[in-house]
């Protein structure tokens, strides 16, 4: 398990699946363990993916200062990993919370990133809040059926408020069907290991006051040359196809596609078309 020290001599892992030109990839949760990333559905057969755990997360360091899991931190986290492996420009993958900080990254380092793919992402740095109608609109396509009718009355509860923590834990657990295409093992699997692989406190201060300047990282994103792929799922509601499309158009670069069937893992949902789909673009931009 490779490690490097980063600014503030926190000491940072990141684990490496394939073999290939490399790709930086940030996880989201927020705050979660990178080992839940995979093989993101096989990519690595073609890339060498550099499977980034955050400070306090997986298998790096928790930092003396914990006001630092705050995500416009973590740029510099990033920036130090490029110098360690080397590399005069990145390509640059991120899932869902980690997003953010690639969006961060870039609008910081713009002449640092060769290409990025946004994956299921959330746009908190550039003011693109995905809101409670968004959910459910993407959860009540799954209606009609189970386990999706009793997930989409919990998802309802959760949305809006008031229940106990009890209730509220066995409502997320009810609700787990809505953010994978398909409800099967591997899909429950990934569900239940979220649980050990988060870092709660971390999550909690990550777009805590003061971590986001939505003016100034989207004047810093029109910097940005490179190409960048926004990736949703059709039936996921955070983010809704149609607020991919809105922080697509943020860069200079940037287009989105829709993943059919695909919920907020779509590499677990169809994992030959996503990844087929992640190769083509860092290829060739296509």
């Amino acid at each position: 398990m490779p490690i490097f020290d980063t600014y503030d001599g926190t000491e940072l892992a990141y684990h490496v699946r394939g073999e290939g030109e490399p790709l930086i990839c940030l996880p989201g949760g927020a705050m979660r363990a990178s080992a839940y990333l995979g093989d993101l559905g096989g990519l690595a057969s073609g890339r060498g993916l550099i499977l980034l755990d955050l400070r306090g997360t997986g298998d790096s360091a928790i930092p003396a200062d914990e006001s630092t899991y705050r995500v416009d931190h973590q740029v510099a986290d990033v920036e130090a990993l490029r110098i360690h492996l080397g590399l005069e420009r990145v390509d640059l993958l991120a899932h869902s919370a980690g997003a953010n900080l690639a969006q961060l990254y870039a609008a910081a380092h713009p002449e640092r990133v060769r290409r990025m793919v946004l994956v299921t992402p959330t746009a908190w740095a550039v003011d693109l809040p995905v809101t409670d109608e968004q959910r459910l609109e993407g959860a009540r396509l799954r209606a009609g059926g189970e386990p999706y009718d009793t997930a989409i009355a919990a998802y309802e509860r959760i949305l809006a408020g008031g229940t106990t923590d009890a209730d509220l834990d066995a409502d997320w657990d009810l609700a787990a069907p809505l953010f994978y295409g398909v409800w099967d093992e591997r899909a429950q699997a990934d569900y239940r290991a979220g649980a050990w692989q988060q870092n709660e406190k971390a999550a909690a201060a990550f777009a805590g006051p003061g971590a986001f300047d939505p003016p100034a990282t989207r004047a810093g994103l029109r910097q940005v040359g490179a190409e960048v792929l926004v990736l949703a799922g059709e039936v996921d509601g955070n983010p809704r196809p149609a607020l991919a499309a809105r922080l697509a158009e943020l860069f200079p670069k940037g287009s989105v596609d829709v993943q059919a069937g695909a919920a907020h893992f779509p590499w677990l949902d169809d994992p030959r078309w996503f990844a087929a789909r992640v190769e083509r673009f860092l290829a060739d931009g296509a």
